[in-house]
């Protein structure tokens, strides 16, 4: 699963995160905070793939584009009213336990602290579900969550 995320989008989620010693104080500290609670009575905001829908066939590698309304993009650690960054989720949902702290980071859980509105993905051939998700400064979901609905793409393969 490692070759699922293209490396210059994987250096970009890495560089926003810190060195890898800094990686376990901010998870620690994300778990500590409340999610923030966004202030939306007439209208939620909304995440969605710009560039993608539900049963689209793409060639890997591809672009996806994110996008967001209701709500700014800003890089995790900005403290912003109304601001989050994305989560890309890779054939991954979110456990109970994950909802309720930060956003793991894995191969399946693509973090873009950065900022980033964008990513070149490198999937293998055959089905597979994204899903979008806003996370706060810390990582953690708003109250209430900023989510994507679930599309399903099938991969085929570079010619």
């Amino acid at each position: 699963m490692k070759k699922y995320v293209f490396a210059a989008a994987l250096a970009l989620v890495l560089g926003a995160w810190g060195q890898a010693a800094d990686r376990p104080a901010a998870i620690a500290t994300a778990t500590q905070e409340e999610p923030e609670t966004l202030p939306f009575p007439d209208g939620r905001p909304r995440a969605y793939f710009v560039n993608l829908a539900n049963g689209d066939s793409v060639r890997t590698p591809f672009r996806v584009v994110f996008g967001l309304s209701g709500m700014g993009v800003a890089p995790a650690g900005v403290d912003a009213s109304n601001t989050g960054h994305h989560h890309l989720l890779i054939d991954a949902t979110l456990s109970a336990e994950e909802r309720a702290y930060a956003i793991p980071a894995d191969d399946n859980h693509v973090h873009f602290g950065g900022g980033q509105t964008e990513a070149v993905l490198t999937l293998p051939p055959g089905e597979h579900t994204l899903q979008l998700v806003l996370g706060d400064r810390g990582h953690t979901l708003f109250n209430p969550s900023v989510e994507s609905e679930v599309i399903t793409i099938n991969v085929h393969a570079a010619e």
